[in-house]
């Protein structure tokens, strides 16, 4: 009788051990399924639901953090957002159309316009700074409809065309300069590959000019406070995809990619913005 009870444990323990481990993969299954659900956006407050997709976020941000870097008012940013949407839906396409063959990039700059090289207007940098050149030049700009200032710098065949991108360019313009505090939200996959913190430094450098930065491991520490520390804030949750960011903490809150909760309340001081990046993935 006693060697049938032990039997009849053994086999106990093997059913409760397989059930574990059907759970585990169960659970493992449901989060990899889950994952491969998300449909990767961002979104800014007040956009109406003109959500980007996470390359137009980055060119986004790009836009917003150089208008920052010079000193514009988020205004300058609104028009830019406007009108790169209207001219190539944010992204730094490789090729014009009828009404201008040679033009290319974000803004659609045509080089036999001055604008630049070839080469030139396809960098994004180049670019956003050759926009804003001329978008400073135009009498009224901060107080002129968006559409209006936009077309002045762009001369474009259709005019009215870059008003259909206003509500979109304000809302990420605000959030994007730093005017609208947790404005910005992405949700995102777990990251395919680790993090650099050089990396993410260099870009913080092009984007927004000199700006206080260390690194500790994988997080990079800005000091940066008041507008301009949520405008990098927001910056690094746009770039999170491309950059493999996983946590951004600032005046008091944190957006954390796993959580897809959006900012919430966490410890972080104020002054500084600190910018986490993936480590390896797991095998």
């Amino acid at each position: 009788m006693a060697r049938r009870g032990g039997w009849r444990r053994r086999i106990v323990l093997l059913l409760a051990l397989a059930m574990v481990a059907g759970a585990v993969y169960t659970a493992v299954e449901f989060l990899r399924r889950s994952e491969t659900l998300i449909t990767e956006r961002c979104t800014a407050e007040g956009s109406g639901g003109d959500d980007l997709a996470t390359d137009q976020a980055a060119n986004a941000a790009l836009i917003g953090a150089t208008a920052v870097q010079r000193g514009l008012p988020a205004r300058a940013a609104s028009i830019a957002l406007a009108t790169s949407m209207q001219e190539s839906k944010l992204r730094n396409i490789g090729h014009g159309d009828q009404a201008g063959p040679d033009s290319r990039g974000l803004f659609q700059q045509r080089p036999s316009q001055g604008w630049g090289t070839e080469e030139e207007v396809m960098d994004p940098y180049h670019a956003t700074n050759a926009f804003y050149d001329a978008l400073v030049k135009v009498p009224g700009y901060e107080v002129i409809p968006i559409t209006e200032a936009a077309q002045k710098v762009q001369r474009s065949a259709y005019p009215g065309a870059y008003a259909q991108h206003e509500g979109m360019a304000r809302a990420f313009a605000s959030a994007l300069t730093g005017h609208t505090s947790q404005g910005l939200d992405c949700s995102l996959r777990s990251p395919d590959e680790a993090g650099d913190a050089g990396l993410l430094q260099q870009h913080l450098a092009a984007s927004f000019g000199a700006i206080p930065a260390t690194a500790a491991g994988r997080t990079v520490t800005v000091q940066a406070q008041d507008t301009r520390g949520w405008a990098v804030a927001q910056w690094a949750v746009a770039n999170a995809k491309a950059l493999s960011i996983t946590e951004v903490r600032v005046d008091g809150r944190s957006w954390d990619r796993a959580s897809h909760n959006g900012w919430q309340a966490a410890d972080a001081p104020a002054g500084q913005v600190a910018i986490t990046v993936a480590g390896e993935p797991p095998p």
